[in-house]
């Protein structure tokens, strides 16, 4: 939990970077817990996980409403959610997906879970969603996926690719244009 939780940290001692995890201090990150709630999220939300998978009656339920309450986000415990989950404004954020990995951002009231069937997306590392973005169904982001404000996604997107539009379209991979969106 503590490893998982640095990563998290991470994201917030750099602006819109990667800090090294040398710079990750005690005294940064109770300053960066006071100063930004989404991080307070994260935290709470590590220990509900530990305190699940620790088998600790009560207490994992009762920290995630506290962050429904609080936040108003929802992020179900039984998911694996890497390192580095960087979550600009938690308000309205749904994630619930069967794997998120390492180092993604999600904007604003975005959602990540289920379509038709109660299958949901696997996520890859380092993947963006913006403000609005809807992921659902039993899909696949690839690594270093950028998902469009608003676009609803529900097709696999290729590593590296960037998807915009409802329903969303790949617009281009790795910076090679996909063709007109018209």
């Amino acid at each position: 939990m503590i490893e998982t939780f640095r990563k998290d940290v991470q994201r917030w001692v750099v602006p819109s970077g990667f800090a090294e995890p040398s710079e990750v201090t005690f005294t940064k990150t109770i300053r960066l817990l006071y100063n930004h709630p989404s991080l307070r999220l994260m935290f709470w939300f590590r220990l509900a996980r530990w305190c699940k998978a620790k088998r600790i009656p009560a207490l994992p339920g009762l920290l995630y409403q506290r962050n429904l309450r609080r936040f108003g986000a929802e992020l179900r415990l039984d998911t694996p959610i890497g390192g580095g989950l960087y979550i600009a404004h938690p308000v309205g954020v749904v994630i619930s997906p069967d794997y998120m990995g390492e180092n993604c951002s999600v904007i604003s009231a975005v959602t990540v879970g289920m379509r038709n069937e109660l299958i949901f997306p696997t996520i890859g590392d380092r993947v963006f969603i913006g403000a609005g973005a809807r992921v659902l169904g039993a899909i696949t982001l690839g690594d270093d996926v950028q998902v469009g404000a608003n676009s609803v996604v529900i097709k696999d997107v290729p590593a590296g690719g960037t998807v915009v539009g409802i329903p969303g379209k790949i617009i281009s991979i790795y910076g090679e244009k996909q063709g007109s969106l018209g």
